[in-house]
């Protein structure tokens, strides 16, 4: 084979952090037109009717019982309604600059949580390479300009709740993809954010009389284009990606990945949304890259156990 199939984890995680990256440029269109349990709602709307079109036309057999869901429940609860409620709810509290300071925390939680639950080791020259990843982060984001004077101890709190439970996430999945098939696992996720978020959404709407406005946005080109691409791409597709990389290789070595979300954020902001680079931008994203590697490079023992991939 031209490309060994040990590498195709690291692929799936480059992927998913890469959607995941240029996903967060189609949250900025469509919040535009909707608020953020709205956009949530409609997003896994879209990828529950994805989902359902990918089994009508292909060969994928779902093989869950009453057993597996209340067994995965913590797992589809963490990721996706805990981490992106909290975030999403976090971030009316704390302008981006600070939720994102706090989310780069995700590799070093991440790490912790692999070492006390699943007995992952790491060496001083991971360990090393992960506070490098995340000190790439902050000092974007310093130099962006983040302001501390006030402190919003709410704000934090989610997304510092967010934050633990993708963290928790990355380390539970490294566990139940050793039992349980990808596609159920991924369809479990999607089943319960349509059924949570459109709930709650619905909701909120019927509790302040605007029903109406619930599907007013889909009049718009653009916030329909991004709910295509949020709902098919950056979650159906991306937890697939995501439970396959963490079947495969260690939760801390996934975990890292996910500070390459804001690179490649920022660099898709530049590129299509005409934003603006600086030079801490540069530096911050070798840094990232550095310690991602790093990361890998450095590892201490490898994970061989095959998992089915549907």
């Amino acid at each position: 084979m031209i490309l060994s199939k040990r590498y195709f984890p690291y692929i799936s995680a480059i992927l998913f952090v890469s959607i995941i990256g240029f996903s967060l440029m189609f949250v900025k269109m469509a919040i535009r037109f909707a608020n953020p349990l709205d956009i949530l709602a409609d997003r896994f709307t879209v990828a529950f009717i994805f989902s359902l079109i990918i089994l009508l036309f292909t060969k994928i057999k779902l093989s869950i019982r009453w057993k597996d869901i209340f067994n995965l429940l913590p797992l589809v609860l963490l990721n996706p309604f805990v981490y992106f409620l909290t975030q999403a709810l976090g971030l009316v509290y704390l302008p981006a600059s600070e939720a994102g300071i706090i989310q780069a925390m995700i590799p070093i939680f991440t790490l912790l949580f692999a070492a006390l639950f699943l007995k992952e080791r790491t060496n001083w020259l991971q360990k090393l390479s992960v506070c490098l990843s995340v000190f790439g982060i902050i000092f974007i984001f310093i130099m962006t300009g983040a302001q501390f004077g006030y402190i919003n101890w709410l704000g934090i709190i989610l997304l510092l709740v967010s934050t633990l439970s993708h963290s928790g996430y990355n380390v539970l999945a490294r566990t139940t993809t050793r039992h349980y098939k990808m596609t159920d696992i991924t369809y479990l996720m999607v089943i319960i954010g349509f059924l949570l978020f459109n709930l709650m959404a619905l909701a909120s709407h019927l509790i302040h009389g605007t029903i109406s406005k619930f599907f007013q946005p889909f009049l718009y080109p653009s916030f329909f284009v991004s709910i295509l691409v949020l709902g098919i791409f950056a979650s159906f597709t991306a937890f697939f990606l995501a439970n396959f990389a963490l079947s495969k290789i260690e939760a801390s070595k996934f975990g890292v990945f996910t500070n390459l979300t804001t690179i490649i954020a920022v660099f898709s902001g530049a590129v299509f949304l005409h934003e603006t680079l600086f030079y801490y931008h540069y530096i911050g994203a070798v840094l990232v890259i550095l310690g991602v590697i790093g990361v890998n490079v450095f590892a201490v023992s490898t994970y061989k156990k095959t998992t089915p991939l549907v």
